[in-house]
C-alpha cells in the first residue's frame, strides 16, 4: 500500500490560509509553508504523547482542530489530541475472515447496548457467536457535534467518537472480536461531511462546486484533489493498519463525483491489496450503491473497479414486499411475487429496466456466468430501510412469527452474502429511529424539516415522523436485551439460531455459483433451489401445497408445515426448507 511522503506530527496542508501557526500545549509556534502547501513547524516541537493541539489561520484567534486527528476528547469544534497509543494488541494470530460464506451483522453503538459504548458491545459478542455471525459491521464511529447520531453527519474522519470510548476503546473492541473469531467491518463515509465542525474549507480545496442528496461534494478531480484523494486513502489505510479491522463499508459510493482516469474506488481497491499482501490476511472493501452495476465489483483485469462486494437493495425490496404487501413508493415495482425470483436468480430486479420511482431506465444486467453470488450483500432489514422509514418501524411491528422466519429463511439459505441488522434475530420491539443531537437549534430544526420533506414520495403521514432532535428518539431506539428470551421474541431468535447452525452444515447454502439457485412462483408459493435444497415460502393468505418427493424437513417456520407421501403442505405465511434424498443420506 504506497503512502504520502512522510511528514511530522503537527505538519498540516493547508494551501489557503497565508499564515498557520500551532497552538501547542497553550504555546503558540510559527509555522513554515513549503512549495507543496503543506506547512511544518519552524523551529523543533516536542511530540508529546496525548498533548492538545490546533491551527491558527491567518488571524483567527481561535484553533482549528488537525484534519488527520485521532482524537478530539473536546468536541470537533476543540482541540486535538495526540494519540500515540501504547496499545498492546492482542491478535498477532489473527488470519482474518473472507466475505464469501460469511453472516454480517450491522450495528450502531449508542442504541446496541444501554450504554452504548464499544466497551458494553464487547459483552454482547457471545451473543453474535450463537447466531452464526462471522463478521460485526458498525455504523460509522468517526467523530460528530453533539452526543448521539448515526454517525453519517462526521467531521473528524480519523478520530473515533469520545462517546463510545475513543480510540483505546476501539482497539480493545476489534481486539475482543479476533479472540472471539470475529471479524470487523467499519461503515466509513467518504461522500460529504457533517454540517457542523467541518473546518477542511478554511486550510484547503477538499470540497468543490456542485452538492449530493447530503452535503457539498468532495473535490475528487479538480485543482489540489490530489492530496485530497490521499487524505482519503490514507483514512482507509489507517482503519486497516493502526486499527485492524478486516473490511471497510464505504458508503454511498454513487455520490463520489470523480472523473479522474483512475477512479479514487479503484484506487482504493489497489492501495487495500497491497497491504492484505502484507498482513497476509483477507481486507475487504464493500460498497453501498445504488446504481445496480457490478462494474464496481468487477476485478481491475476485467475492466472493474476491483472492490469486492456491493449491497444489493432490490433483495430487500422483493422480500419486503412479498411479506408485507406494502408497495409505496420505491416498492411498486416489486409487487408481483416473481420480483423476488428474478432477484434471486439475477442478482437484480432492475438491470435495465423501467424504475417507476425513478421515472427511467435503472441498472446493468449482472453477468451470472461468471461473478460469484457472494458478492451482493443483502438484507431483510438495516439501518437504512428500517431508520428512514416514517416511524423507524421494523418488520416485527406488521408481520407475524412465521414471516419473520421466512425473512431469515430467504436471507440465509438464500445465494448471496447475508447481513442482519442488530435485533432483528429476535424480533427486537424497539423501533430504529433517525435521532441526532445537533447543539445548534437552527441546524436542529432545519434536520427536522428535512426528514418530513423526505417521506412525500413514499406517501407517508409526516405527522408521525418523530422529532430527530429529541432524546427520547435516541433513547427509545435502544435494544432490549431482556426481552430475548420472552415469548415471540425467544420464537424467532430459535428460528435465527437454527438456520445458522444449517448455513454452516449444509455446502449448498454457501454456493456461490448463480447457476446453483432456481426459482419458480406458483400464486402466492415461492420455491428456491439451492442445490439439492429446495426453500419454500408461502407469501398467501391461504393454504399450500407442493410436491416434493423424498424429502426431508430441514426447517420449518413456527407455524409448521407437514409432508405426506411426497406433498408438502405449508400454512399461510409458512416456510420450510427441505433436503433431498441425497442431502438426507
Amino acid at each position: 500500500m504506497s503512502t504520502s511522503i512522510s511528514r511530522g506530527p503537527f505538519d498540516v496542508w493547508a494551501p489557503r490560509p497565508e499564515r498557520v501557526r500551532l497552538s501547542l500545549a497553550g504555546e503558540v509556534v510559527d509555522m513554515v509553508r513549503g512549495d507543496d502547501g503543506w506547512w511544518t513547524p519552524a523551529e523543533p516541537v516536542p511530540s508529546t504523547d496525548r498533548v492538545d493541539y490546533g491551527y491558527l489561520l491567518d488571524d483567527d484567534p481561535d484553533p482549528r482542530p488537525d484534519p488527520r486527528s485521532r482524537r478530539q476528547p473536546d468536541g470537533v469544534h476543540g482541540l486535538s489530541r495526540r494519540d500515540a497509543s501504547t496499545y498492546e494488541w492482542g491478535d498477532g494470530d489473527w488470519t482474518g475472515r473472507q466475505l464469501a460464506g460469511s453472516v454480517v451483522y450491522e450495528l450502531h453503538l449508542g442504541t446496541f447496548t444501554p450504554e452504548g459504548t464499544l466497551d458494553a458491545a464487547i459483552g454482547r459478542l457471545d451473543h453474535l457467536l450463537d447466531i452464526g455471525v462471522d463478521l460485526v459491521e458498525l455504523l460509522p464511529v468517526n467523530a460528530f457535534n453533539g452526543t448521539h447520531n448515526w454517525g453519517y453527519d462526521g467531521v473528524g474522519w480519523f478520530a473515533v467518537h469520545e462517546g463510545y470510548g475513543g480510540p483505546d476503546a476501539y482497539r480493545r473492541f476489534v481486539d475482543a472480536c479476533h479472540a472471539a473469531g470475529l471479524g470487523v467491518v467499519q461503515d466509513v463515509v467518504h461522500n460529504h461531511l457533517g454540517p457542523s465542525g467541518n473546518y477542511l474549507p478554511l486550510l484547503g480545496p477538499y470540497l468543490k462546486d456542485g452538492r449530493n442528496t447530503w452535503g457539498d461534494l468532495v473535490n475528487l478531480d479538480g485543482d489540489g484533489s490530489a492530496e485530497v484523494r490521499r487524505y482519503i486513502l490514507d483514512n482507509v489505510r489507517m482503519w486497516f493498519e493502526e486499527l485492524h479491522v478486516d473490511a471497510l463499508r464505504l458508503d454511498a459510493v454513487h455520490a463520489l463525483s470523480d472523473t479522474s482516469e483512475v477512479h479514487l474506488l479503484e484506487e482504493m481497491a489497489v492501495e487495500t491489496a497491497a497491504w492484505s499482501a502484507h498482513v497476509r490476511r483477507p481486507l475487504t472493501l464493500i460498497a453501498e450503491s445504488d446504481l445496480n452495476d457490478t462494474r464496481l465489483v468487477t476485478p481491475r483485469e476485467g475492466g472493474g473497479h476491483g472492490l469486492d462486494a456491493q449491497w444489493s437493495d432490490d433483495f430487500h425490496h422483493a422480500v419486503h414486499v412479498a411479506l408485507s404487501g406494502e408497495t409505496a413508493g420505491y416498492y411498486a415495482d416489486f409487487e408481483p411475487l416473481e420480483a423476488l425470483a428474478k432477484v434471486c436468480e439475477k442478482g437484480f430486479f432492475h438491470d435495465g429496466t423501467w424504475s417507476s420511482f425513478r421515472e427511467r431506465d435503472h441498472g446493468r444486467p449482472v453477468d451470472t456466468a461468471h461473478m460469484p453470488t457472494w458478492r451482493l450483500v443483502v438484507a431483510n432489514q438495516n439501518h437504512d430501510q428500517i431508520g428512514n422509514r416514517a416511524r423507524g418501524d421494523r418488520l416485527a411491528e406488521h408481520l407475524d412469527d412465521d414471516q419473520l422466519a421466512c425473512a431469515a429463511l430467504l436471507t440465509l439459505a438464500g445465494p448471496f452474502t447475508p447481513m442482519l441488522f442488530m435485533g432483528e434475530e429476535w424480533a427486537a420491539s424497539s423501533p430504529f429511529q433517525f435521532f441526532t443531537s445537533h447543539p445548534e437549534p437552527e441546524l436542529g430544526r432545519a434536520t427536522a424539516a428535512g426528514r418530513i420533506a423526505e417521506f412525500e414520495k413514499m406517501g407517508w403521514d409526516p405527522a408521525v415522523v418523530p422529532d430527530p432532535q429529541e432524546p427520547e428518539t435516541f433513547t427509545r431506539s435502544k435494544l432490549d436485551w431482556d426481552e430475548r428470551s420472552t415469548g415471540r421474541h425467544a420464537v424467532v431468535l430459535d428460528c435465527y439460531r437454527e438456520l445458522a447452525r444449517l448455513r454452516r452444515t449444509l455446502p449448498d447454502l454457501t454456493d456461490p455459483s448463480f447457476g446453483s439457485t432456481s426459482c419458480t412462483v406458483e400464486g402466492r408459493l415461492f420455491t428456491m433451489r439451492r442445490g439439492e435444497l429446495l426453500v419454500v415460502v408461502n407469501a398467501g393468505e391461504e393454504p399450500a401445497t407442493l410436491e416434493v418427493g423424498e424429502r426431508e424437513v430441514l426447517f420449518q417456520t413456527p407455524s409448521g408445515v407437514s409432508v405426506d407421501g411426497g406433498t408438502l403442505a405449508v400454512p399461510p405465511h409458512g416456510g420450510a426448507l427441505l433436503g433431498s434424498a441425497a442431502t438426507i443420506r
